[in-house]
């Protein structure tokens, strides 16, 4: 039997999700290669945001178990500490430990799409505070679509 929605208990769910994709003309190994080295967020993040690389534990290329420390603005100036929590060939996972994000949990996927590639974001966020940060989410949906189209942009730019 069907269970019916209780919008009740929707709306109290503060574990919202956001999807992004596009497609690249290059192929899918150039195209891991340069998600997989930490230094790419510089390049595909919008230059208001003034992201920064402060650290990240295995240098430049991301491993499972690799922690990165990020600052930027993100509204006003913010520091994030993630962990990729999975990396295996075409999919990664990084999930924020310390940030303005409640719950941030980002699966990153990559396919062969013809001679290109199609890039995946799948991204699984709460906002902080509460009740207050779900009258936000309309506010952080059109953030994360304007990021993400920046870094479709940026991403087929980089890889021409």
């Amino acid at each position: 039997m069907a269970q019916k929605s209780n919008c009740f208990a929707d709306f109290l769910s503060l574990l919202r999700r956001f999807s992004h994709a596009f497609a690249v003309d290059a192929p899918i190994d150039r195209v891991w290669a340069f998600y997989t080295d930490i230094g790419h967020l510089e390049i595909i993040t919008p230059p208001e945001m003034g992201l920064k690389v402060v650290r990240c534990t295995t240098g430049r290329q991301l491993a499972e178990g690799t922690e990165v420390w990020l600052e930027g603005n993100l509204v006003v100036k913010s520091r994030w500490h993630s962990r990729i929590t999975r990396l295996q060939p075409y999919v990664y996972v990084d999930e924020m430990l310390e940030g303005r994000f409640r719950v941030w949990k980002h699966t990153h996927s990559f396919e062969k799409a013809g001679s290109g590639t199609k890039v995946i974001d799948e991204i699984e966020y709460e906002l902080q505070y509460g009740p207050l940060g779900k009258m936000l989410e309309g506010y952080a949906e059109k953030q994360l679509a304007k990021i993400f189209a920046h870094r479709k942009d940026a991403t087929i730019k980089a890889l021409r």
